[in-house]
């Protein structure tokens, strides 16, 4: 792995540097700590979320504690602002996202995507009390959404999803007005206060909003899936060796049923693989 000076090393280590990291750099940071920091959302049940206590929980935190114990490593999670680890440059604050984060062509500017781990169908959904009965019910109405996200690229219809694998998919709904929040579980709190009061519908990941009602949100599903998300491990650029470990730990994960075991105790199905195949 090729060396660097001390001096830049402490730098990237600390923040200071903040452009792509150096190839082997990150790795030789997990292997020398044996440990895999991993940025994730507090607030993303079932996908992630934090507990009482202060640990974690969720498909993407069980993805991630087996992704570092093949790596060799423990996991240590820190929760970023979405559009800080979506944005690169991460400076050696954290290793790898853990987040059910879409590779678009985009975010591949500044990111790397060495594994696609699940695929989740994206849905719009509508108090219990909404008169909506089809999708083209939400035509004009004001829909919300977690901001910078592929929910929001849906509504702007602005989504681009290149990543092998993933079906293709249509626009169905023209809103009227635009709502972003900081997580999708906000936008949730907003609709549960009643239809139309300050939202009429959201968009967001099926297993999100399921797991939302199920926790006794006012809340029902509307209509089919209106595209399939393929979500991926990401790094930041420059550590090719990383991102060759990621994707054969990844893939050894996919063939040995773990990650299919890990889908089904989470969603009580196994979104492992594409919806098509």
């Amino acid at each position: 792995m090729k060396q660097i000076p001390q001096w830049i090393a402490l730098m990237a280590l600390t923040g200071l540097i903040t452009g792509p990291a150096w190839a082997g750099e990150v790795l030789d940071r997990i292997t020398g700590t044996k440990t895999l920091v991993v940025s994730t959302d507090a607030e993303y049940p079932p996908q992630s979320m934090q507990k009482p206590d202060g640990s974690f929980a969720g498909f993407d935190v069980d993805v991630a504690t087996e992704l570092a114990k093949r790596l060799g490593a423990e996991v240590k999670f820190v929760t970023p602002a979405w559009e800080i680890i979506t944005g690169g440059k991460w400076g050696g604050r954290w290793d790898a996202s853990v987040g059910s984060m879409t590779p678009t062509q985009q975010r591949a500017k500044v990111l790397d995507f060495p594994a696609v781990y699940y695929f989740t169908p994206a849905a719009f959904y509508v108090h219990k009390d909404s008169k909506a009965q089809a999708l083209a019910d939400l035509n004009g109405k004001r829909i919300g959404t977690c901001g910078g996200c592929t929910y929001e690229d849906y509504l702007n219809r602005k989504l681009v999803i290149d990543a092998e694998g993933a079906p293709p998919f249509e626009y169905v709904v023209d809103a009227g007005e635009i709502r972003t929040y900081e997580t999708d579980v906000n936008a949730m709190d907003d609709l549960r206060l009643g239809d139309g009061v300050r939202l009429d519908a959201g968009l967001s990941a099926l297993p999100t909003v399921a797991e939302a009602i199920k926790n006794g949100y006012p809340l029902r599903v509307l209509g089919e899936p209106v595209f399939y998300e393929p979500l991926s491990v990401a790094i930041d650029k420059g550590d090719p060796e990383l991102g060759a470990k990621i994707a054969a730990a990844v893939e050894d994960m996919r063939k040995d049923g773990t990650l299919g075991k890990l889908s089904e105790k989470w969603y009580g199905v196994d979104l492992s693989s594409t919806a098509s195949e």
